[in-house]
């Protein structure tokens, strides 16, 4: 996908703005694509890249000074497209693994961890983030920030970092708690690079796991 999809090729690649929209429009292309499940075994690995890359442009919302809106009140982008699809796509995906428990505040240690669900997860943070970008794409690119910002604080920012650490803990339980035969002799340390560690730790899954539906993603880009 150019970038010329998502904004004019007059703005400055280099702008706040364009980058953002860069990231989240690429999140939001690559989880459709691995929730076709048309491709064999590396969704969850790709997920956890997807989630990371995802998360950057979290951080850099966050760090960001307050966006305002330009106007009181949000304009009514009426009908919100619907993510059930996307959501049962997952569900049925990673039905064995779907389910995880999750601390909802950090900083409030008495509350009990909750059960939680991946495909709930994703689904949350892709109506958030094409909400944003339906401002985005009207040319209200003040509000698309300010809807990210807002909605990185209140929902998706959380959600998204919840879903990384189970997804990441599913990897981490191949790759040290149970290492495979397959795995002999293989150097954790050394830099396989994205595309390898997707397909090798895909490979891994599948035969650790069993069968979950998790299929291998080409790179939508």
């Amino acid at each position: 996908m150019s970038d010329a999809t998502l904004h004019s090729t007059t703005q400055d690649p280099d702008d706040f703005a364009v980058q953002i929209a860069d990231q989240v429009e690429s999140f939001i292309v690559a989880v459709t694509e691995v929730a076709k499940g048309d491709e064999p075994d590396s969704a969850v690995p790709f997920l956890l890249l997807e989630v990371s890359q995802l998360l950057l442009a979290g951080g850099r919302l966050g760090a960001h000074e307050d966006i305002l809106p330009d106007e009181r009140y949000e304009p009514d982008l009426g009908p919100e497209p619907d993510v059930d699809d996307l959501r049962e796509r997952f569900a049925a995906m990673l039905e064995p693994i779907d389910v995880y428990s999750e601390v909802f505040d950090p900083y409030e240690p008495r509350k009990a961890p909750v059960p939680c669900r991946i495909s709930d997860d994703l689904a949350d943070i892709v109506a958030d983030l094409r909400h944003g970008m339906a401002h985005y794409r009207a040319g209200r690119t003040t509000e698309a920030l300010w809807w990210w910002q807002f909605s990185y604080f209140s929902n998706w920012g959380s959600t998204a970092s919840a879903a990384l650490r189970a997804l990441q803990s599913l990897v981490a339980h191949v790759r040290l708690d149970q290492p495979l035969p397959a795995l002999d002799g293989l150097d954790t340390d050394q830099d396989l690079g994205e595309d390898a560690l997707a397909e090798e730790a895909g490979r891994v899954m599948a035969e650790e796991l069993g069968t979950l539906g998790m299929r291998k993603v080409a790179d939508p880009a």
